[in-house]
């Protein structure tokens, strides 16, 4: 395994000069040396868990931007998705993963947690794999080099009042003891760079019991995402149906503890906002997606003074970049306070290194990979900045993570390494061109029955 010589690296703990990582044969780090740098060295960053993907949807980006209706929002946006999804197969998955995939990683995401409810064909049939679209979405993560948290997805109803699923819902369901069964499937293939956790859909999906009976089930490290308050009208049906809002009938009727992820968690009221940030949670903050869908502004700067852990996602990915989702989380909040620099506290007076500290807090117990910070004992997920990029001319330790973050849309990643393996040199994947041919003839498949 190659060690990895830095001229700087930033750890939350701060800026390090003149330091490699040793790795064992696994890509773990034994150690944070010192080491006379090498020519070329750079400075190096933790790489950045993606908390959030619905990878095939990136098939679709920039497709739903005509208006439908005088009213359109999220709900108009899904009818757009359910007949794009109805059209995948699992060769055509494995061929859109793969692009997100390859994009993912020369944007500086290194790890990716799949929300993944595209189980079945079109018309409900069970493949005769039962998980043959899940392994389309490990072949992909495998194949381009990215880590993978595999989150299949339970999908039951269409609505608070349990409501049969729709037609073009039909390939998402699962009953519990299927949905058990095809989680017991995947866990065969666990690997270093693969972990396989549980998603509930949402509230509105997954009726009381079936919700009870799936974790009760689950192993007691089993990570577990959902979907939550992402738009007004789901937290009108929560307390018009179950007399509460969503997170707070969650907290009342689940033990909510680090390996949980909430989903957007966009409609908190204060209550709830504590109860998140006690329970040791992660939220998975989507700003481009939530802004792009017009679901709202979650409130940061209350969840941080309550202590609160918190992620980025890429979601529906019509952005696939981490710098997107970090600028707009913040600038969001500069918008509705009409104040600058928000994300920040008396000990941390950068934005951007407040930032990076919430990503790298949160990756491990939301993935379920030691990975995160580039501390002794993780695994080496890392960037290497280009640092002869005009937006880091005469760069200081002090604002180099916030040129970075804000300084423009040129990309900055020279290098991305996964478990001590060089995946992007140059700021291109090793198989950038094969894939996008291979992206080019799914797309074209993909039109055709769209």
């Amino acid at each position: 395994m190659e060690n990895l010589d830095a001229t700087t690296l930033w750890t939350p703990a701060g800026w390090r000069h003149d330091t490699g990582l040793r790795l064992d044969d696994d890509g773990r780090i034994l150690a944070l040396d010192g080491v006379t740098p090498v020519a070329d060295a750079a400075r190096l960053v933790p790489g950045i868990a993606n908390l959030h993907s619905h990878a095939f949807q990136r098939a679709m980006a920039g497709m739903a931007e005509r208006q439908t209706d005088p009213r359109d929002s999220f709900w108009t946006w899904r009818e757009t998705m359910y007949r794009f999804a109805a059209g995948f197969s699992p060769d055509t998955l494995y061929a859109v993963a793969s692009q997100l995939y390859v994009e993912m990683l020369e944007a500086g995401y290194t790890t990716v947690c799949e929300f993944h409810y595209l189980h079945h064909a079109p018309d409900g049939r069970r493949y005769d794999d039962p998980a043959a679209m899940s392994r389309a979405l490990i072949a992909a993560a495998r194949d381009t080099g990215i880590r993978l948290t595999l989150l299949p997805v339970l999908y039951m109803t269409g609505g608070f009042d349990e409501r049969p699923l729709s037609e073009r819902q039909r390939r998402f369901g699962h009953e519990v003891e299927d949905y058990l069964d095809l989680l017991q499937r995947l866990r065969g293939d666990v690997g270093h760079g693969l972990r396989v956790g549980c998603s509930l859909h949402s509230l509105r999906a997954v009726p009381p019991q079936a919700m009870a009976e799936t974790l009760a089930a689950l192993p007691a490290d089993s990570r577990v995402h959902i979907h939550i308050a992402e738009q007004v009208a789901e937290v009108e049906d929560c307390l018009a149906i179950r007399k509460a809002r969503p997170v707070r009938w969650l907290f009342d009727h689940a033990q909510v503890d680090e390996r949980w992820t909430l989903v957007h968690a966009t409609h908190l009221d204060e209550d709830e906002t504590q109860a998140i940030a006690r329970s040791g949670a992660t939220v998975a903050i989507c700003t481009t997606t939530e802004g792009n869908l017009g679901d709202g502004l979650f409130p940061l700067r209350d969840y941080l003074d309550a202590g609160g852990r918190w992620g980025v996602g890429s979601d529906s990915h019509i952005s696939v970049s981490p710098i997107e989702e970090l600028r707009w989380l913040e600038y969001g909040q500069r918008l509705i306070t009409r104040r600058r620099n928000i994300a920040v506290d008396a000990t941390v007076p950068s934005v951007g290194e407040t930032l990076m500290r919430g990503v790298a807090a949160s990756a491990a117990d939301s993935t379920g990979h030691a990975i995160g910070s580039l501390a002794v004992g993780e695994y080496a997920d890392a960037l290497v900045l280009d640092t002869k990029a005009p937006i880091f001319a005469g760069a200081q330790d002090e604002d180099a993570l916030d040129r970075w973050l804000f300084a423009g849309n040129r990309p900055a990643v020279r290098e991305t390494w996964v478990g001590g393996r060089r995946v992007v040199a140059d700021g291109r994947h090793r198989d950038r061109d094969a894939v996008a041919a291979a992206y080019q003839r799914a797309m074209r498949v993909l039109l055709e029955t769209a």
